[in-house]
């Protein structure tokens, strides 16, 4: 054991002082190497990154909640329009059909949006204006940093008030509370009497981020702007429990095609939605991005690492003279093997490292932008993996020439 650890030791000497020695030629060696993990860990914190803000954009819509809406969320959506466009627009009547109707729903809530420019004194921005009853702030779960949010009694009698986002109220209202305040939207004016927790950036962006949102009471929305009955509304079913959404979703179906007078072996003249079909298709995005990026990567670190074996053939060819001595005084074919390797794993290393390097400041670039970027200890293993698998994949030949030359050729090797 102790003649093992020896060897070890002894390798890793060996190795280091064979790279100190040719230090630039070492550097270059490692260009590929170092684009090949700069490339691959940067390239998979950036998916984090996205798939974290996928998954922050995605948790508004709720894992309990199914949205009835005219057309079905998802990536065949375009190639159905002719068909999809000639369904009747949904009603805000079938909101009260389904709450007095079905057994699995918890909260039931019409919801309309426009977007529109909001202005308060010299102050404007575009947002979106959301009508919805109180029934919205239980099923997306809206938190308040200040003020309250609208009533049922609010609801019925459809006051002109509102809650407003984050970022609607720091561009509003700069210099003074908002609560309290009159708002336009156009010419009608709107009192704040909440104002929502602060979501920040996501993938949803602009008007539609929880931050650039305007909600109000349904009756409201409908008495300002109108729901139009072309276009109807979308609306909101927050399930009892998570795990009855399939039944759920059944119970829904039969009842909105009684509702809608959907005969018997017809088609369904509406969509039943949830977070999990916008999962699905960013799922063969994802898998488009990862493919391309790997493709990449791959090819960067295959031409690393035959500039490695390249370096390696020529250090091996360099120091013949000094292997045909240590094989003449007794070292074994799996000593001057393993130094070889050794040697090979040591310089793609010293790549990942530097490649880690470049991705860490190319993350911190990403986040400069505002974008997330996530660079989890799992990638930076992997890196320091796929290091090792190219310095032995691609130093084993050099290793395995230096390990059987014979002893007497390499003596008289000049």
């Amino acid at each position: 054991m102790r003649r093992f650890v020896f060897e070890i030791v002894e390798g890793v000497r060996i190795a280091g002082q064979a790279i100190w020695a040719n230090k630039m030629r070492s550097t270059l060696t490692t260009l590929g190497v170092i684009i090949g993990i700069a490339a691959v860990t940067l390239m998979a914190t950036i998916i984090n990154g996205l798939n974290q803000e996928f998954d922050k954009a995605l948790s508004q819509l709720g894992t309990d909640v199914l949205y009835v809406d005219q057309f079905p969320w998802g990536q065949n959506t375009d190639r159905e329009w002719w068909r999809l466009r000639n369904r009747p627009a949904i009603q805000p009547a079938l909101a009260q059909t389904i709450r007095e109707r079905s057994r699995y729903a918890a909260a039931v809530a019409p919801m309309a949006d426009e977007d529109r420019t909001v202005q308060y004194r010299d102050q404007s921005m575009e947002a979106e204006v959301v009508g919805s009853p109180p029934q919205y702030g239980r099923i997306r779960s809206v938190k308040l940093a200040q003020g309250r949010f609208y009533t049922q009694s609010e609801e019925r009698s459809g006051r002109n008030v509102c809650v407003i986002g984050a970022t609607v109220a720091t561009e509003l209202f700069p210099a003074v509370a908002p609560l309290g305040k009159e708002v336009k939207l156009g010419n009608v004016p709107c009192t704040v009497i909440g104002v929502q927790e602060k979501k920040g950036e996501s993938m949803l962006g602009g008007p539609g981020s929880p931050d650039e949102r305007i909600l109000m009471p349904f009756n409201t929305y409908d008495k300002i702007f109108g729901v139009s009955r072309r276009w109807g509304v979308e609306i909101m079913v927050k399930v009892n429990d998570a795990a009855s959404m399939t039944r759920a979703e059944e119970e829904l179906t039969g009842l909105l095609r009684t509702a809608r007078d959907v005969a018997p072996g017809e088609r369904s003249n509406f969509a039943i939605n949830d977070q999990q079909q916008v999962r699905a298709s960013f799922a063969s995005t994802r898998i488009a991005i990862y493919g391309v990026g790997l493709f990449l990567t791959g090819l960067a670190l295959v031409v690393g690492g035959i500039g490695v074996m390249n370096i390696m053939f020529v250090s091996v060819r360099e120091r013949t003279k000094e292997i045909g001595i240590r094989k003449a005084v007794g070292a074994k074919q799996r000593t001057i093997l393993f130094q070889f390797l050794v040697e090979a794993v040591i310089v793609c290393l010293i790549g990942g490292v530097i490649g880690l390097g470049v991705s860490a400041l190319g993350a911190m670039g990403v986040r400069a932008l505002g974008f997330t970027a996530a660079l989890p200890a799992q990638t930076v293993a992997l890196a320091f993996g796929i290091c090792v698998g190219v310095g032995i994949l691609f130093g084993i030949a050099p290793a395995w020439q230096a390990a059987t030359a014979d002893p007497i050729d390499a003596l008289r090797y000049e």
